[in-house]
């Protein structure tokens, strides 16, 4: 680290694991259910995505915060995820754009964060044990005081988080691409045409999806993911989206029926949260998966070309492939 931290702050999971590291960003104790990203970059894209809340995000790449923090490179207004562990934190950073530090910024935000701790070894435990409820704390040090509050968490399974980042309305979106994002498309001026109407549904949906969707000539309306079906029919939509999202794709009822209300009228499509919420409106089932599945660096066969390509990916769930009702009926 650049700058020696020296507040301790401490650890601890539900089966009683305990870490010792210091503390950065804001001081205090936050619970959550642990996971790990693999990305080597995109740190700040990761601390704005809404699919975070409640959880506590662990970084498997050595040295966060080198290239600091910008207004550009969010996915939202604001950090959504519990708590942030690194192994190493910078807090000079170094780059043309930077704005501020991470550890500035998450102080500025309220977000708790740990390093100085073997993120190696976390990693391995979550790998091996599965997800896991934790807590961090600065302020409570006392180990067995830690793994009572981690194993009274409550987890993730049944909650519903997507009210906790919903918008509060319905918006037009008109914001494009950054010009870095531009620097490798080839500019088409077919998409400026906003030829169709793409209502989407934001369960906690990242901005850089909107912003494709503007860039790809579409006409962008987002609605809050609490919308009824009748609510979506009524902007007389060419497709729906159903954005990504925190948490448990079951107990969202809300979003089944709505979904279920525009099938076969309109033409829909999802990704992450949203994909799981249409597997369960058409009739599938959903499971927690061990650890999940999050990097940016994740392999993935396109069977219609053979083509591996390289993609980014964020779930905990996952829907049941054997539930999954015939496309031949």
């Amino acid at each position: 680290m650049v700058e020696i931290m020296t507040q301790p702050a401490k650890l601890a999971l539900e089966d009683g694991t305990v870490f010792t590291g210091v503390s950065f960003g804001a001081a205090g104790e936050v619970d959550g259910e642990v996971c790990f990203n693999t990305s080597m970059t995109g740190y700040q894209e990761i601390l704005t995505d809404p699919s975070y809340r409640g959880q506590i995000v662990t970084m498997t790449y050595t040295e966060i915060g080198n290239y600091g923090i910008n207004e550009e490179d969010v996915e939202s207004g604001k950090p959504h995820l519990a708590g942030f562990i690194v192994k190493e934190v910078t807090d000079r950073p170094s780059n043309f754009r930077s704005q501020e530090s991470l550890d500035s910024y998450l102080k500025r935000h309220g977000i708790v964060g740990l390093a100085g701790i073997d993120t190696r070894m976390l990693v391995r435990r979550l790998r091996t044990g599965g997800a896991m409820k934790e807590i961090i704390s600065s302020t409570d040090l006392d180990d067995a005081s830690l793994i009572r509050k981690a194993k009274a968490s409550p987890g993730l399974v049944g909650r519903d988080l997507v009210r906790e980042v919903l918008p509060s309305q319905p918006s037009n979106w008109q914001q494009p691409l950054s010009q870095w994002a531009k620097l490798t498309l080839e500019p088409n001026p077919a998409f400026e045409q906003k030829d169709f109407h793409v209502v989407a549904l934001d369960y906690g949906m990242k901005w850089n999806i909107a912003r494709h969707l503007w860039d790809e000539g579409s006409r962008v309306t987002i609605l809050p993911g609490t919308a009824t079906a009748e609510d979506v029919l009524a902007y007389q939509p060419d497709g729906v989206f159903l954005s990504n999202g925190p948490g448990d794709p079951e107990p969202l009822d809300y979003a089944h029926n709505c979904i279920r209300g525009v099938l076969g009228k309109v033409p829909v499509f999802g990704i992450c949260l949203g994909h799981q919420l249409l597997g369960l409106a058409c009739g599938a089932k959903t499971f927690k998966l061990k650890f999940g599945h999050r990097g940016a660096n994740q392999p993935v066969l396109n069977v219609l070309s053979g083509k591996v390509e390289i993609t980014a990916q964020n779930h905990g769930f996952a829907v049941e492939e054997d539930s999954l009702p015939s496309c031949l009926e």
